[in-house]
């Protein structure tokens, strides 16, 4: 599979990636039939957060199933939050990221963490405490890399700044919703991302499964799958103008010989800034499927038509 790099870490990671959020919701050997599946498929970056598994159980689960093929592997994990009900374990201050990161060490039953995020801004705490707390985490060897997720541009902006000003580690990833038919982060994100050289992990990248192909419109949604599951939630992508994009999307897929997931994939890939696509899965199957559609390669007229096609009013 094809290799990137995490932003300017030197880190380099498999263009297709495994998000482990199902983890510690699913049963242990379930989760396990997933990870032997994506490390015999050539995926190297696994990306999970505290939070995952009703608060540590995702973590717990790869560091159960990992063992010492965890040295094979580019581990993510995430902090900032809630890890409990009174708020006391969340946010990014200085006492609280030690404190995070010694906790998913232990669960994770590692000594290092490849990327650690910070999973969502902290406006209670100084961006200058934040980052001296993950470049101490970072000289002392426990992380080797930092990024963060779901951070607006100008506090990405600001954050650089800061980095470049004390000499401290700078966030070298942003982990975000991005999809054919999420694009928001193109606006202002995008851009301040390859102002700093930084590398691009989109999440959702099936738009929660409406680009999967197995949803149509006007048809009840089958059973025991996400949208099934997510109740209203799922309104927010099965809107008219979504269900128009999605049809003219697959048609286009077809054409080429491809499934609409396939497209899905590809047309992220194509993008330069992109270091790894987060997918998330519940079974082997899922894993194979997703690496195969990384094997599509879009030729700059065809990304061009794909940005027409799904351009919105």
């Amino acid at each position: 599979m094809e290799k990137r790099q995490l932003g300017k870490s030197g880190i380099e990671v498999s263009v297709v990636g495994l998000g482990c959020n199902n983890f510690g919701a699913l049963p242990v050997d379930a989760s396990r039939r997933v990870v032997d599946k994506a490390l015999a498929m050539g995926i190297t970056l696994f990306d999970t957060a505290d939070v995952y598994g009703n608060r540590g159980g995702s973590e717990s689960q790869l560091g159960e199933i990992l063992g010492p093929r965890r040295k094979e592997i580019v581990l993510a994990t995430k902090f900032a939050m809630p890890m409990d009900d009174a708020g006391t374990k969340s946010g990014a201050s200085a006492a609280y990221i030690r404190q995070a990161c010694e906790d998913s060490l232990k669960r994770l039953k590692t000594e290092w963490i490849d990327l650690y995020q910070q999973h969502r801004p902290d406006p209670k705490t100084p961006i200058e405490e934040t980052l001296r707390a993950l470049d101490d985490l970072v000289k002392a060897g426990k992380v080797r890399a930092i990024g963060c997720s779901n951070m607006p541009a100008d506090q990405l902006e600001s954050a650089h700044a800061t980095s470049r000003r004390l000499g401290l580690a700078a966030y070298v990833t942003a982990q975000d919703e991005y999809s054919l038919l999420v694009r928001n982060i193109e606006q202002a994100l995008v851009p301040t991302l390859e102002k700093e050289g930084m590398g691009l992990l989109p999440y959702f990248p099936l738009a929660s499964g409406l680009l999967t192909g197995k949803y149509e419109e006007g048809k009840e949604i089958p059973a025991g799958t996400r949208y099934a599951r997510m109740g209203r939630f799922g309104e927010r992508y099965m809107t008219q103008e979504n269900w128009r994009i999605v049809a003219e999307l697959a048609s286009f897929a077809k054409s080429k010989g491809h499934t609409l997931l396939e497209l899905a994939f590809a047309w992220l890939i194509a993008h330069p800034g992109l270091s790894s696509v987060i997918a998330g899965a519940t079974r082997p199957e899922q894993v194979e499927q997703n690496v195969k559609a990384a094997a599509w390669k879009l030729s700059a007229t065809e990304v061009s038509e794909v940005n027409r096609l799904t351009a919105k009013a």
